[in-house]
């Protein structure tokens, strides 16, 4: 018999004919026992079961009338309506974005050093889902677990744009790194905008926080004050405790403290915007001198002019402070004459440093500008007179030089007739 024949008599055992194929037997789910599951259970806290392993998932919601420090969830929404409504542009604008495709992230992780040695623990996220804040924070029941974690996670979020704490710098470098080392097993991380509130926070508010911790910052400026708070510190410690023990006791707290991060940054972000677009009635003189400066240097000069014109009258520091900034807003518009009566005023009453520059720029409007080389003269000689005065205090660093000011008054001398 050919061989052909033979395999024509054997198709039938073989299986190849797809009628005649027995149905796939479908896989079980594995049965994977998960300690304290009644205590997690207890606390809103459910596993997410991925192949051979699970990770833990929490889900929080909280109403749009909530209030958080001194906002409600839901002006959170007004602060996007804002910015949509505004010309300004601005690192944090919102402008384009529907507020529900902005979503709040922050981390827990085994230490605060980078690399592939420090592990997140928990991944924490919210967002604006209909007429709800909803929270879902994924956690890590061990370290061979990550697959599961990373899983849960990319499959939640499907936003354009995120807003973090200190998140350029820490929180999503170590989610990329910690990525890398499952990607063949995972979703791919899209790609998103960021809003990074640590450094706005730092710009607006240094001049009363010693440190720029988010705790301070929702202490001093959003009016939120934590309860029986685990320090953010402790959390490696309890972490490794929780690996070795089980015992869901103490990641509790960690869970609520990570809450809290997560909801102060959709505050924060709230009050952030209010600020920059000057919608918030409690505005301090600082504050709104501290947005002019951040508008200025973005180019918003016609935004960063009513800033400071707002705070520009009387004797206070900030009114000085917004009267010498004013001079440079006119001076990039080339309106010489406001720019020199300005600077008149703040070489006169201001600080060591803003007399000096305010002499400096005078020199130079006389020289080039107003062709009065006689007060230019003025004013160069009283700016060396400063410049000695500033460099023996040493209180205040300049970058510039005294041979600069020499130079220049050399320069001036030389201009006038018969050689002065």
């Amino acid at each position: 018999m050919s061989i052909k024949n033979k395999l024509n008599r054997l198709k039938n055992h073989l299986g190849t004919d797809n009628c005649n194929m027995p149905a796939p037997i479908e896989k079980k789910d594995l049965t994977i026992d998960v300690p304290y599951k009644e205590v997690w259970e207890n606390h809103g806290v459910y596993p997410f079961y991925f192949e051979d392993a699970y990770c833990l998932i929490r889900e929080k919601e909280y109403n749009l009338d909530q209030m958080h420090g001194i906002y409600s969830f839901g002006q959170f929404a007004a602060a996007v309506e804002a910015w949509n409504s505004s010309s300004i542009r601005h690192p944090l604008s919102a402008a384009g974005h529907d507020p529900e495709n902005i979503f709040f992230f922050d981390t827990e992780t085994t230490g605060l050093g980078g690399g592939a040695g420090n592990s997140i623990f928990l991944l924490g996220q919210a967002s604006l889902k209909g007429n709800k804040i909803k929270l879902k924070q994924h956690i890590l029941p061990h370290p061979g677990a990550e697959i599961p974690l990373y899983k849960s996670f990319l499959e939640s979020i499907a936003y354009s744009t995120m807003v973090t704490y200190n998140g350029k710098a820490f929180d999503w470098p170590q989610v990329k790194t910690r990525h890398t080392l499952i990607r063949e097993h995972v979703p791919k991380l899209p790609p998103f905008g960021h809003f990074d509130l640590y450094h706005a926070a730092r710009r607006m508010w240094k001049h009363k926080l010693e440190r720029i911790k988010l705790a301070a910052v929702e202490k001093d400026v959003l009016g939120i004050e934590r309860e029986d708070d685990i320090p953010g510190f402790l959390a490696p410690m309890i972490y490794f405790d929780f690996v070795e023990r089980k015992n869901p006791e103490g990641m509790l707290g960690i869970i609520k403290h990570n809450e809290i991060d997560i909801l102060s940054l959709i505050s924060l972000y709230t009050h952030l915007s209010f600020q920059i677009l000057r919608l918030d009635a409690r505005q301090s003189p600082r504050e709104i001198f501290e947005v002019g400066r951040w508008l200025s240097s973005l180019g918003e000069s016609s935004e960063a002019k009513t800033a400071f014109c707002k705070i520009s009258n009387g004797d206070t520091e900030e009114a000085k402070e917004a009267r010498f900034a004013l001079a440079f807003e006119h001076k990039k518009h080339k309106n010489w004459t406001e720019a020199a009566r300005l600077w008149k005023g703040t070489a006169e009453s201001g600080s060591l440093k803003s007399k000096l520059i305010s002499c400096i720029e005078l020199a130079k409007i006389y020289e080039h500008r107003l062709k009065d080389i006689d007060q230019a003269i003025i004013y160069a000689e009283r700016a060396l007179e400063l410049y000695a005065d500033l460099s023996e205090k040493h209180t205040e660093r300049i970058s510039m030089k005294e041979e600069e000011i020499k130079k220049r008054l050399e320069r001036l001398n030389r201009k006038v007739p018969n050689g002065g």
